[in-house]
């Protein structure tokens, strides 16, 4: 029997705790983790431009070593507010390895579920003025005119901003993974 590709698991819960948006809580697997603490915010708006006010947004990354170990922990969840908004505390990725000795740009992994999609969305979040960004393997897929679209910008020190737009003309590029 097939089922509807509409939950978001076993963990849906975790957007009841706001403090999963912060990967670096006292009481977190993270608790005293190194590396440069940044805030990863954005807002989430529909094909008309309207707030997303009710998604439940995911992000996974690498540690600041660019690892995916058990010592980090580079999950969290939250859910938008009534602004849309969406907000993480975490600290920045390192480059990834990638296929055939690649090298890939610092990178959160994003994944969106919200109401009136099948499937949840997913995307990556990239840094302004990283230098790996021009040889990113993935990057390098997305056309020159629609990379911004996964591109964080800094918004203050240490903050990161990303709009992401669910569909028309400004869509967020979303990978097919």
């Amino acid at each position: 029997m097939a089922t509807a590709h509409q939950t978001a698991g076993p963990y849906w819960h975790m957007i009841d705790f706001p403090a999963w948006a912060d990967l670096l809580r006292a009481d977190g697997p993270n608790a005293g983790a190194e590396g440069e603490r940044i805030v990863i915010e954005g807002t989430i708006t529909d094909g008309d431009g309207a707030l997303v006010t009710d998604a439940m947004v995911e992000i996974w990354h690498a540690d600041p070593a660019g690892r995916y170990d058990a010592e980090f922990q580079g999950f969290g969840r939250c859910a938008t507010n009534a602004e849309g908004r969406f907000r993480f505390i975490t600290l920045k990725p390192g480059p990834v390895p990638g296929r055939g000795n690649t090298l890939q740009a610092p990178h959160v992994q994003i994944a969106i579920f919200a109401r009136g999609l099948l499937s949840h969305v997913t995307t990556r979040l990239y840094f302004a003025a990283e230098k790996l960004n021009e040889t990113d393997p993935l990057l390098a897929l997305v056309p020159a005119e629609r990379r911004a679209t996964l591109i964080a910008e800094p918004a203050a020190p240490g903050t990161w901003q990303l709009d992401i737009r669910l569909r028309g003309g400004a869509e967020t590029v979303f990978l097919d993974i």
